[in-house]
């Protein structure tokens, strides 16, 4: 269930899961799937300050 939010909300914004997840391991961020989760789906725009930090 965690990996479907988290692509889900990659997919918004452009990226794949494992895009997403490979650049956050490159980018050093130490959040576990369940924390992307759930900023995924309820709070989109911390996540999105994620995926600009990573891109």
């Amino acid at each position: 269930m965690w990996i479907q939010r988290i692509n889900a909300g990659a997919r918004e914004h452009g990226m794949s899961y494992s895009q997403f997840m490979g650049k956050i391991k490159a980018n050093n961020i130490d959040l576990n799937r369940k924390v992307l989760a759930d900023l995924a789906m309820n709070e989109p725009d911390a996540f999105k300050a994620i995926v600009d930090k990573i891109k």
